[in-house]
């Protein structure tokens, strides 16, 4: 492996492995409520070092939306991670759209129709239907990442946002809603320009249907890790 992957590699596993520290995670934290200092999971973690190690991110910054915990996590295109922020998304459960959803008025999309897609994506930024810009993750089907819109009062999505718990973080129509001060500090300086990688990781299907490539990785990890535990372990002599 190429020095300047090493050294990229250090970086990334030493910023995840800390809980402070960062001006992105202190924005995140200064933007939403619910204490963000746990670990990322085992999931995003290796994602994030195998787009790096691989070449998978293709040198753009990249982000990873983990659905279960609502959350996001950007890294640089070195694989730093620049922040983290608390999400929401798609209403119902699903890691596929239905067919021609993009082409549909938002008032003809059922409730269980209204997922984020699990799968890796090219970013950029572009205007909606009403000239806004959002960053586009999967523009055919007309799921954006954006800042927290206020949507019918109903749904709470701020207050939603602010919760300690990824529990009612389920709300959107698919796209992925952000806290405000993250997105203008974190989001949009990274993906502005020649845009990024998205990787939105699945909820039901098997990661090795959606991302093959990164579980064959962490399988050859798995396995290389159990080896050299193997070679490690003491020697035990019989009575």
């Amino acid at each position: 492996m190429p020095k300047s992957a090493r050294i990229a590699l250090a970086v990334l596993a030493l910023t995840l492995g800390v809980a402070s520290g960062g001006s992105g995670l202190a924005a995140a934290r200064h933007a939403h409520a619910r204490a963000v200092a746990a670990a990322p999971s085992a999931t995003v973690t290796d994602l994030a070092r195998w787009a790096v190690e691989s070449g998978d991110a293709n040198g753009r910054p990249f982000a990873v939306v983990d659905k279960v915990a609502a959350e996001v996590f950007v890294f640089g295109p070195e694989g730093r991670l620049r922040g983290r922020a608390p999400a929401l998304v798609g209403l119902a459960r699903g890691d596929g759209s239905l067919p021609g959803i993009g082409d549909m008025p938002l008032s003809a999309i059922k409730p269980d129709e209204r997922t984020t897609p699990a799968g890796r994506f090219i970013a950029r930024y572009g205007r909606d239907r009403s000239g806004r810009e959002v960053l586009w993750v999967d523009y055919g089907d007309a799921i954006s990442m954006h800042p927290v819109i206020q949507g019918a009062p109903k749904e709470h999505r701020f207050e939603r946002l602010k919760s300690r718990t990824p529990k009612d973080n389920r709300i959107t129509y698919g796209c992925i809603n952000l806290p405000f001060q993250f997105y203008a500090r974190i989001v949009q300086p990274s993906f502005k320009g020649d845009g990024g990688v998205v990787y939105v990781l699945p909820e039901d299907k098997p990661l090795a249907d959606v991302f093959p490539d990164f579980a064959l990785y962490r399988s050859q990890q798995d396995q290389a890790a159990a080896a050299s535990a193997d070679a490690s372990a003491p020697l035990t002599t019989g009575r």
